[in-house]
Order: C-alpha cells, then structure tokens, then sequence
C-alpha cells in the first residue's frame, strides 16, 4: 500500500557545502533582523512544514490568500505568511536583490530573493482572515501596532534552522517525524493540537480519537507563539511529559511545534490541517472553538463553536487530512467517567462536572483545590510550581492621568503601604524619574513618549516576573501602548490600571510645576491634554477621583482593589 504521508516532502535548505558557502557570501548582503514571529514562519518554510510555499508570499498569493484561502496558482492556503518590515528598510531595497533574514543573535538563517513589495490593505487583511478588523483579536492588533507597514514577498534559500536550547530531543521537522512514522510502521496517524497543559479530559478524548480513526496519536503541541496570557510553553512541555506515560508508548508519540499561531479559528483549523500533513499525519482532532481568541470588542465569542469544523470539512478531501471532530468532554460522578456531553442520554438523572480554563486559572490563583477527577497530581504540581497562588506572585500597578492629576503621590503613598505589609519588593517607576535614568536622551514626540512607556512597561514586567511588585505612574496618554504593555506584564502576572481621573481643568489650576502654563504660551510643544491628546481609559481595574479627596484614601482605594483581586491578603 502506498503511502504518500510517509515519504519526504521538499525542504528550501541547501547542502551543508553550498549552505557554508552562501553564509559567506550572505555576510556582504543587506540584512533583516527577524522578529520572533517571522522566525518561527521562517523555519516551518524551511523545513517544509508550511509546504507548498518556496518562500514568503508575493503580492499575487497574498490577494488570493486573503480573499478565498487560494494562492496564485489555486492551491488551498488559508493564511498570509508574509514578511513585514518598516519603511525605511522597504526604501532602501531594489526589486530581485537578495537580503539575508538574521535571528535576534545576528545568525543568518536563510536569504531571500525580494520579488514583491507592497502595502498591504491591513483593515481588508483583518476583516478577510480573521473575520472582523477588530483590535480585541491578538492577531488584529498585532497587525496594526507591532507589524511593519510594508510586505517583502519572494523564495527564500535556507541555511541553517533556527537554534533552539530548549527540548531539543522533541522537537522534530517534518521530514523527521514522517522518517520516525516509517521505522516504528505507523501508518494512520492523528494529530492533537494542544497550546493548552493536558488533564484528564484530553486524554480521554485523544485515547477515543485515536480508537475512532484506528491511528496512532502525536501529541503535537505548540510552542511558538500562542495568545497573550497562555502558559508558558517551559511549564506547558514538563506538562505534556508528565502525562506522557500515561499514555501507551507503542501507540503515542510526542513532538513540538515551533508554530506562531494566529487564533484565526476557522481559517487556522484549515492551516493547522495542512501543517500536520505535512508533518506525516492522515487525522486531525479539530475541537469545539479551535484557535479561538476569545471575545471581541463587544464581548461576544470571534467565531462560532462550530465553524472550525464546518470549514475543515469543506475542504478535507483536497488537503488530504481527515477531521476527527472532538467531543466535549465531562464528567460523570455516578459513573466515575468521562463521557461527550452529547452522548449523555441520562443527563437529569446524573451529576454533571466540569471545569472551565477560567475556574481552572482561579482555583491556581488562589491556591484552591483542584480536584482528581480533573487533571492529574504531576500536572497540577507543574502548574502550582510556575503559578503560586496570587498573594504570592508579583503584579504591576499601572497609574495613568495628565500631568498634574496626583498619579506620583498617590504611587509613593501605596509603595509605603506595600512596604509597610512585607513579603515582596516594590519598586515605583514613576515618570520623572524614569525619564532621568531610562530616557534621558528621549524627547517627547509620540515616538518617542511611546518609546518611554514600552521601556517602562519592560522594567515592570521583568520585575512582575520576579516575584516582585512594580508601580508605575507615567502619564501614558495612548491606549494602544498601555494595551502592549499589558501584554507584557500579563505574561507574568496581573496588570492593575489605575485611571487617575482628575479633570484637566483641576490639574491646570494646580499646575505645580508651571507646565500647563508654559503649553498655552506654545513654549511646550505636543503637551497631553492642551496640545495632544489623552486616551481615556475604557475599562481600568480602578479609577480614582482625587478632587476633595485625600492622597492617603486614594492609596487606600488602591489597596482595597488589590486585595479584592487576591493579590494582597486582607490579614497581612
């Protein structure tokens, strides 16, 4: 019998002679300095795993990519894998020059032929792929405020994959995987997407999909680049290989995936199908809501449960992948199982358990117990390891208000109170002094105000993710840049923003440093609030009144809200 999974499928790398020889000649070309997203994009071209691309869109495939999932030539592709760069790198480039693309250490991985350069329609591009030009979505917001505003398109020449440290014994490319499924005779292989730890009802629902299609099971979790606010993928892995030998080992294997998702739902279920069979695999469990990023601007769902499903199996038979669609699956006290929701005829007559990310994500925070029946203890023990409970953890508070509001002594009052408790470290970042050690040389156009809160917003975190707490109290007029450093922060621990609300009228009456007087007379040019503007904050964890209010109750309010959230014990 014949097996086309199984055979090698084409990769961009050259020759280890020819590879040695092209970084030679690479080291004279122009180069771009890869971001962490293109990087993972870069090696899945490379080692085939987003075959049939020979490189990063053109032009022309980018337009059928984003308007029908088709290429220029008609093949199936549902998403742009494009090379997007600033301005000024854009200018300087001729149409047909090679480029060498770097990794953040300055090693050349592959160079590029730039056929194509454009720029992009980015609100058709989000409202096309990801189904609204919605700033909520990750994807949609990356697109607008971290993705360069021009597109390189042309075939790239590998020359080395990217170096990972970490796990490298599982990470495998695709022609590794499909070499391993023919030594160990594996045939039928089902994937599992997972960019989630693994409990109890994963494993049952692997072991059912598994028995459903009469395949074997790759656990083929992503390690790339996931959503804000997911668990790391260190604590992720030791995870995975915790539940590993609760599986059988003649029928299941593992490997990671150096993939930078999207969270495109339906568009993503279709790529993460092409991937995995390029991988060497004939199924994929495709789940209720895969890849969704969670709710939108108006605090519905992107896209509905289904709709990964129905668009996947619009199309299995030309990809060449058959869907398993996976069951909903919970637990049933009386019966002591897991069971799909679906399939419980006897629903009134048992006692139904389940257990949300969410309820999860609190029972950690909180130090609360997580049941048996739920996860398992290795598991568990992994994710309290990497979460303690959030008394314990660090966490920022992120004040923000005009000039002149009261956001630096309101931030000084709470560091005494926070010091006054113990138990963790606090550091206040407030603006001026920033401005002094941080951003000395930085002015205050847009840019540059953007520049000093992102460096801000980088101390805290690496603050917040050493277990300390961080108090900021710049002025941060723009929400797109609190939004990034949320971001930041978030991937470590909480983000508590404090909008200081005091009226711009009351912080020019108090104008104690003869700013606002000096913005009316024009001798301050962009001031927030007189000559710029200032982003209100839409929903902060806290906003605080300090007209006719003292700074020790503001503090206070603070303080309350900090406890309210868990992050401070009420007897401390």
């Amino acid at each position: 019998m014949s097996t086309p999974n199984l055979a090698p499928i084409p990769e961009l790398f050259v020759s280890y002679d020819s590879a040695q020889k092209l970084k030679a000649e690479a080291g004279n070309l122009i180069s771009w300095d890869l971001t962490p997203r293109q990087i993972c994009d870069l090696e899945l071209l490379m080692n085939g795993g987003f075959n049939p691309l020979k490189g990063f869109l053109t032009e022309a495939d980018y337009d059928g990519v984003v308007e029908n999932m088709r290429l220029a030539d008609g093949s199936l592709w549902p998403m742009p894998i494009t090379l997007d760069v600033n301005d000024a790198f854009a200018e300087g480039l001729e149409i047909g020059q090679d480029i060498a693309l770097r990794d953040q250490e300055g090693v050349i991985l592959a160079t590029m032929t730039v056929t194509d350069r454009w720029t992009p329609n980015k609100a058709r591009e989000a409202e096309k792929v990801f189904g609204a030009d919605d700033d909520a979505h990750p994807a949609v917001n990356y697109l607008h405020n971290q993705a360069g505003s021009i597109y390189l398109g042309g075939p790239v020449t590998g020359i080395q994959q990217p170096v990972h440290y970490d796990f490298r014994a599982r990470r495998d490319t695709p022609n590794e995987l499909r070499a391993f499924f023919r030594k160990v005779g594996w045939r039928r292989v089902v994937a599992f997407q997972t960019r989630n730890p693994l409990h109890r009802a994963h494993q049952e629902l692997t072991f059912r999909a598994a028995r459903e299609a009469q395949a074997n099971l790759l656990i083929h979790p992503v390690v790339g680049m996931t959503k804000p606010g997911d668990v790391d993928h260190f604590t992720r892995v030791r995870c995975y290989e915790a539940v590993l030998d609760k599986y059988p080992a003649a029928t299941t294997s593992m490997s990671l995936l150096n993939l930078a998702m999207r969270m495109a739902g339906p568009r993503e279920a279709v790529w993460h199908g092409l991937i995995r069979k390029n991988h060497g695999c004939t199924h994929f469990i495709v789940g209720r809501d895969h890849a969704g990023p969670g709710k939108n601007s108006a605090g519905e769902e992107f896209y509905g449960p289904y709709d990964a499903q129905d668009l996947f199996r619009t199309h299995q038979e030309e990809m060449g992948i058959e869907m398993v669609d996976f069951k909903h699956m919970v637990w049933v006290q009386e019966r002591a199982q897991y069971e799909p929701s679906d399939e419980i005829k006897d629903k009134d007559k048992v006692t139904i358990l389940n257990i949300s990310g969410t309820e999860l994500r609190r029972r950690l925070a909180e130090g609360l117990e997580i049941p048996e029946w739920f996860s398992f203890p290795e598991v568990v023990k992994e994710l309290r390891r990497t979460r303690p409970p959030r008394n314990q953890q660090g966490f920022t508070v992120f004040f923000t208000g005009f000039s002149g509001s009261g956001k630096s002594t309101i931030a000084n009052a709470l560091m005494v109170k926070l010091m006054e408790m113990g138990g963790r470290p606090v550091t206040l970042l407030d603006g001026d002094i920033v401005r002094k050690n941080l951003s000395s040389e930085l002015g205050f156009s847009k840019e540059h105000r953007d520049l000093n809160i992102r460096r801000i917003g980088y101390v805290a975190s690496e603050i917040t993710k050493n277990g300390g707490i961080a108090i900021c109290a710049p002025i941060a007029p723009y929400a797109t840049t609190r939004r990034a450093v949320r971001e930041d922060i978030e991937a470590f621990g909480a983000f508590v923003e404090v909008h200081v609300a005091t009226s711009i009228e009351e912080c020019e009456r108090r104008d104690r440093k003869g700013l606002y007087k000096l913005a009316r007379e024009g001798k301050i040019k962009e001031f927030t609030g007189i000559s710029d503007p200032y982003d209100v904050p839409q929903n902060p964890e806290l906003s605080v009144e300090t007209e006719n209010v003292d700074v020790d109750n503001c503090a206070h309010q603070v303080l309350l809200k900090l406890e309210s959230m868990g992050l401070i014990s009420g007897n401390a």
